[in-house]
């Protein structure tokens, strides 16, 4: 059983270099706190929502937090949810409830919030049944299934005025803020540019049959709000990341998390231009969604973002797996989780700044930077205690995360999308607008 002294360790170890409750916030946040907030040092009960891997690290997480107890663990997979319940117990000293249905853990007046880590076609319909019910949400990114539901999600989170949190966790790391405000003051001039990519060895999922839903999974639950289809061998548990059907391909899945920073780091809004190129190259499969792609947005200001994707190809030279460069017009700064580096126009290195945390620049699926999740999580619960204000509140994360949605919508339609500054919207293209929404299952429609 870990004592409250270990678990104040855990921040310790995890809080690199000071990091800890007081970090300063870069941007402006949509203010999220409000009337649901709790007093410093009150004790935060938490719902873990779909704890398949990434979930399991998350309620290990929040289960090691002082004063926060996960009460309950939500799977439709009674193995997943099985085993979440033991990480729980080993981390917190209790035992939560086990739920397949986590509507049911939505009932319970004593339960503050919850995060959700489910797949992307459930992510914004739970989060706001858990809005809806008064709980504070966690919500892993993407924040929606399309545009539409981060719409909802920015309507239903000003509507509760509850506390709401995106996982993109270096919004919550000292060392991206430290670097991106380096960029703000100018160390690069003025920045224009952002370049991002993502590589990974992802292997072929085959091709996929009908089979038997097995005995320890709730397949109608698992579909929610999806419209219905048979079971298939192939799709649970990861694949259905690159199914149109319940997932949102590589971009939503780990572009999100450098486009942010780009977009963090040039501080624009919505693009004016988007454009991608690739497809499925690397091997022949039910793969419906892109292994190999090329985003570009323009923004008004003269700026712009581009990332480059090879899901199935790991050769990363000197750049990493994944990272960013921020290009200005007085140098450039190259940017992932183990460093940050400062060039002149002659390109001279003027600074280099190494990371303490962990993980390093290549992301595993259940501890991506263990330590800046630590510290994402834990600004979620000061949020909720009044003490601090979400490092990425609703609109932040909508407004990185519909760049990856546009990128897909602009590859399905093949031509560039313009869209309105203001809001993001696609002009004069009424084939691709109906991409910005989807059909539900009846009966399972979101409502604000």
């Amino acid at each position: 059983m870990k004592t409250k002294q270990d678990r104040r360790q855990f921040i310790k170890t995890t809080a690199v270099a000071g990091l800890g409750l007081g970090f300063a916030k870069l941007g402006s946040p949509l203010m999220a706190s409000g009337t649901h907030a709790h007093s410093p040092g009150s004790k935060i009960t938490i719902a873990a929502i779909g704890t398949n891997s990434r979930g399991d690290a998350l309620a290990e997480t929040f289960a090691q937090l002082p004063n926060v107890e996960v009460l309950y663990v939500c799977d439709p997979d009674e193995r997943v949810m099985a085993k979440t319940i033991k990480t729980c117990e080993k981390a917190q000293g209790k035992t939560p409830k086990g739920l397949k249905d986590f509507r049911k853990a939505l009932e319970d007046p004593d339960l503050d919030a919850v995060f959700m880590a489910t797949p992307d076609h459930w992510h914004t319909p739970g989060a706001i049944m858990a809005l809806n019910a008064g709980k504070h949400v966690y919500l892993e990114k993407p924040c929606g299934y399309n545009p539409a539901e981060g719409e909802m999600l920015i309507e239903a989170v000003g509507k509760h005025k509850l506390v709401y949190q995106m996982g993109i966790q270096r919004r919550s790391s000292t060392f991206f803020q430290n670097a991106i405000q380096e960029i703000h003051e100018g160390i690069i001039g003025r920045a224009y540019m952002g370049k991002c990519w993502y590589a990974n060895s992802r292997k072929s999922i085959g091709y996929g049959k009908p089979a038997e839903i097995p005995s320890w999974l709730d397949y109608e639950l698992w579909q929610g709000p999806a419209p219905r289809r048979p079971y298939q061998d192939n799709v649970i548990h990861y694949n259905w990341h690159w199914f149109k059907h319940w997932g949102t391909g590589e971009s939503c899945n780990n572009a999100t998390h450098e486009i942010d920073v780009c977009r963090w780091a040039l501080e624009v809004e919505y693009p004016t231009k988007v454009t991608s190129s690739g497809g499925r190259y690397h091997f022949e499969d039910d793969w419906e969604y892109y292994d190999t792609q090329i985003l570009g947005f323009e923004f008004s200001g003269r700026k712009s973002i581009a990332w480059e994707s090879r899901s199935c190809s790991p050769f990363n030279f000197d750049q990493g797996g994944r990272g960013s460069v921020i290009f200005g017009d007085g140098g450039a700064m190259f940017l992932n989780s183990d460093e940050y580096r400062v060039y002149d126009m002659d390109k001279k290195l003027v600074k280099q700044v190494k990371s303490a945390s962990d993980g390093g620049g290549v992301m595993d699926t259940r501890r991506p930077n263990a330590v800046m999740t630590a510290q994402h999580c834990e600004n979620f619960i000061d949020s909720i205690r009044g003490d601090a204000q979400p490092n990425s509140p609703v609109l932040d994360g909508h407004q990185s995360v519909l760049l990856c949605h546009l990128g897909n919508i602009s590859q399905a339609t093949g031509r560039a999308l313009h869209c309105d500054q203001k809001n993001g919207h696609i002009l004069n293209d009424p084939e691709a607008m109906k991409y910005w929404s989807r059909d539900y299952e009846p009966g399972w429609e979101p409502k604000v």
